[in-house]
């Protein structure tokens, strides 16, 4: 596996996170991805045979704080170009993912390009959802 981190020209934060599937390069039984201040988690687990996890279940937590949404997109089959932006709108990056790669937004803005027909795709999102005027701003790309 290989990560990309894509940061902001502004602030230096990272907004963006790429993943690209590389198998022979996941060495740890569990390797965590996004830091764990952000709403969308992500971790990579390469258990063992016969690894069994603990029953469990998740607790509601509160929290008083402003929330994005954060997105991430994971290719199953096909290609997909990803476009990466800035805090300020300007392009940052242009990937291809590909299968299994995956791409992960925490801030501001992203768009993609399909690139072969019958690609698939899961896209994850924090929610919420309240609706398309309260959860997205368009931006001027295409």
């Amino acid at each position: 596996m290989q990560i990309k981190e894509i940061k902001s020209r502004i602030t230096s934060e990272v907004l963006h996170y790429v993943i690209k599937f590389v198998e022979d390069n996941i060495k740890e039984q569990r390797m965590d991805i996004i830091p764990p201040e952000n709403f969308l988690q992500l971790s990579i687990l390469k258990p063992k045979n016969g690894k069994k996890f603990k029953a469990h279940r998740h607790i509601y937590k509160n929290i008083d704080c402003q929330i994005i949404a954060q997105e991430s997109w994971i290719i199953l089959k096909g290609k997909a170009k990803a476009f990466f932006y800035d805090l300020d709108d300007s392009l940052l990056d242009e990937i291809i993912l590909e299968q299994f790669d995956c791409s992960i937004t925490l801030k501001s803005g992203h768009n993609y390009e399909i690139l072969e027909d019958n690609t698939i795709v899961y896209e994850y999102k924090t929610g919420p959802y309240l609706g398309m005027d309260k959860d997205k701003e368009m931006l001027s790309h295409d």
